[in-house]
């Protein structure tokens, strides 16, 4: 069974080194345009979660596949995090903290997707996708936390994907 690939690929979208400055759903002010679709690559990528985590090999089809790489890391990452908080409300103050706390991007020495990945162009371009990535962040935290705690409770379907490493990568250190 081949990996799910974004839908997004098709659509003409700015990009930021070689990746997709995609639209979003969301009210966390940043550089994504206003997302009037049903779905964004938010709701794409948590989709798509539980099948691509499985996949050690992905095959990029668009700038939009790097955004939904990114996404598939960093939920994992949260996915960890998830797993000390007991309620909902811990949750999503974990996850907030997560999103805005200093990560590397493409081009810095630590970002583990350098080879999928095209260093920004300019220092402005450098800011412009960390703002992109931190709005990300928020956004998929909040939504993760609706998915992940039903009746204030950690749901083991989910949490059961910390250990799966997609594409044998990790957005953390060794040992993290």
């Amino acid at each position: 069974m081949p990996a799910y690939h974004s839908n997004f690929n098709a659509e003409d979208n700015r990009l930021i080194g070689n990746m997709a400055l995609l639209p979003l759903k969301t009210q966390f002010k940043g550089p994504a345009p206003k997302s009037t679709a049903e779905e964004d690559i938010i709701d794409e990528a948590l989709m798509y979660f539980k099948a691509n985590v499985f996949f050690k090999n992905y095959e990029v089809k668009g700038a939009a596949d790097r955004v939904l790489i990114y996404l598939t890391l960093y939920t994992t990452e949260c996915l960890k995090k998830l797993q000390k908080c007991a309620t909902k409300n811990d949750a999503s103050k974990t996850l907030a903290t997560l999103a805005v706390s200093n990560f590397d991007i493409p081009g810095d020495s630590g970002f583990p997707l350098n080879a999928f990945m095209t260093k920004p162009a300019s220092k402005a371009d450098a800011d412009l996708l960390r703002q992109y990535f931190t709005q990300m962040r928020q956004e998929i935290g909040v939504r993760l936390v609706e998915r992940v705690y039903v009746d204030d409770k950690p749901s083991k379907w989910w949490l059961c994907f910390t250990k799966k490493r997609f594409m044998d990568l990790s957005l953390s250190g060794p040992g993290n």
